[in-house]
């Protein structure tokens, strides 16, 4: 069975593969080019329901922890966003933010609301990686978004990530079908989330959250799938085991300054689930 991993490694900003723009045809065959970004939002925020804001607009209204928005599909472009308590009139008193988020066409986005490993309040933006593996192959993506230390990643009992931090995250390219999925402390067997089954689908990426505050003793998994965006993509096997993709510099395309800084969460949070992002 063939295995492989790619980790992107970055604080408050995911350097991900590029992904290839989705392309339509036209009646005379003639191609057009996207011009817009697909964007989700996913709130990893324990027991705190949320409004987010795009350029002074409600875009995820009274957003509930753990779970997913419907696709945005956003003209490419700079957009200043904020997440407000979910009764706020306007997005004037934000609990994060504002800061500007740059997308870019045909690439597709999952934002996320989370606590930092400290259990300060952050918001990290993540490039979805949509390629495609071989013929009865899936991608597994874990991303790391709890209040939690450095963590290894089990599937089927084996561990395939190691010392896995906050926000960052890995994709783990296994054979199609139904895996169980553990998070445990780094160096540790006992798993802190899981086992739970996932099902990771032929050609299609599928993405673990870990998320919540173990201090709280909260954390949760929360699973998203997503449809490739291309038939054909060079997935950057170097033939080592790792894979290595295209890790080069996307530019400044986020603000760098997402947290928070003066704004600490309730600790009493109470909320635990696991929650479908299918799309």
């Amino acid at each position: 069975m063939r295995k492989t991993l790619i980790v992107g490694a970055a604080v408050g900003v995911i350097a991900a593969v590029g992904l290839a723009a989705p392309a339509s045809a036209d009646t005379d065959t003639e191609t057009t080019e996207a011009t817009t970004a697909t964007v989700y939002l996913f709130h990893g925020i324990p027991d705190t329901p949320v409004d987010v804001y795009a350029d002074g607009e409600v875009v995820a209204d009274d957003f509930q922890p753990g779970d997913f928005s419907d696709a945005l599909d956003l003209e490419a472009g700079t957009y200043s966003v904020a997440v407000t308590a979910d009764d706020a009139e306007d997005d004037s008193e934000p609990l994060i933010g504002p800061f500007d988020v740059t997308v870019e066409a045909g690439e597709s986005y999952t934002g996320v609301a989370h606590l930092t490993e400290d259990g300060e309040a952050t918001v990290s933006v993540y490039v979805n990686d949509l390629s495609e593996y071989g013929d009865g192959e899936g991608r597994l993506a874990v991303r790391h978004v709890a209040a939690a230390p450095a963590v290894d990643v089990l599937v089927d009992d084996e561990v395939v990530v190691e010392d896995l931090t906050n926000p960052n995250e890995a994709s783990y390219g296994l054979e199609a079908g139904t895996v169980s999925a553990a998070v445990a402390l780094a160096g540790e067997t006992d798993p802190v989330i899981g086992p739970a089954d996932v099902e990771v689908l032929e050609g299609e990426t599928t993405i673990v959250y870990a998320w919540g505050s173990a201090e709280d003793d909260n954390l949760a998994l929360a699973v998203q799938t997503l449809a490739p965006a291309s038939e054909d993509d060079d997935n950057g096997d170097d033939g080592d085991g790792w894979d290595h993709g295209d890790h080069g510099d996307h530019g400044d395309k986020w603000n760098k300054d997402h947290k928070d800084k003066d704004h600490k969460w309730d600790k009493d949070h109470k909320w635990d689930g696991h929650k479908d992002g299918r799309h």
